[in-house]
């Protein structure tokens, strides 16, 4: 259901040189700042049109000029709604519920699977291993404040992890991995591409099938040695990329950069 127009606050001063869209553009943007939680409905174009005076076509402008800054968006059939932000991955070393409670959001997670499987020749591939080796998996879906976020998927040579299954599946596996057996991740590699979601993972995350997903495959390793491979799918519309950049050589004057995410 949309807004109550008379909400808005502001009037429009039509000799002002400021542009009338500019003027409307900044009365909405100062309605959602003070009175819109993410997720809520405003004012329908018509219903904004009558309240200020104006031509629908200069209404739209104004949305649109909100929704280019990913204030706002249009959900076709229902509305314009306020934007639930985007939250910047980071590939660094730091746990999902560290990052999740630093941003004031609660972090959960299900756990889907946690077993022992035999390597296929695929995982073998990518470990390093050989075919049928066997592996610990262990799949979840990270929330926060009750919200799909990701399915993560973690497979890790058994022989490295003994009795790790007899515990029950970790709340963080990495801090699990260097507390208990002594594997501090040292360095890693990241592919990351765009994808779309499969009707199984589109299930899990709440959105359509064929939404735009990221994709990030991870090889981690201690010295040498490789000790874990992922596959995570990120909901592309809760999540925007975050990559610090250096020219080769150069002293960085912040001490940042890209890292690995703890599990």
């Amino acid at each position: 259901m949309a807004a109550d127009a008379s909400a808005v606050a502001g009037e429009i001063t039509r000799d002002s040189g400021t542009p009338i869209y500019v003027q409307l553009r900044e009365f909405l943007r100062a309605y959602i700042a003070s009175s819109c939680p993410p997720g809520s409905a405003l004012p329908s174009e018509r219903d904004l049109s009558e309240r200020f005076g104006l031509a629908r076509m200069t209404v739209r402008q104004a949305i649109d000029a909100l929704v280019g800054e990913e204030i706002i968006e249009r959900v076709v059939g229902l509305g314009t709604f306020v934007r639930k932000p985007k939250l910047d991955l980071q590939v660094k070393l730091t746990s999902y519920s560290e990052e999740m409670q630093r941003r004031g959001m609660v972090p959960a997670a299900k756990v889907l699977s946690f077993e022992q499987i035999a390597a296929s020749a695929f995982l073998a591939r990518e470990l390093q291993l050989e075919e049928g080796t066997p592996l610990v998996r262990f799949r979840r879906l990270l929330l926060a404040d009750g919200e799909p976020m990701s399915v993560d998927e973690n497979f890790i040579p058994a022989h490295r992890v003994p009795g790790l299954l007899d515990s029950g599946p970790p709340a963080s596996l990495y801090n699990v991995l260097s507390e208990r057996f002594g594997l501090v991740m040292e360095w890693g590699e990241d592919m990351i591409e765009a994808t779309a979601a499969s009707p199984s993972t589109a299930r899990l995350l709440n959105v359509d099938v064929g939404a735009p997903l990221l994709k990030i495959q991870r090889h981690a390793f201690v010295a040498r040695a490789m000790v874990d491979y992922s596959v995570s799918y990120y909901r592309a519309d809760r999540y925007k990329l975050w990559v610090p950049l250096q020219r080769p050589g150069a002293r960085s004057a912040r001490n940042s950069g890209a890292g690995y995410r703890n599990r």
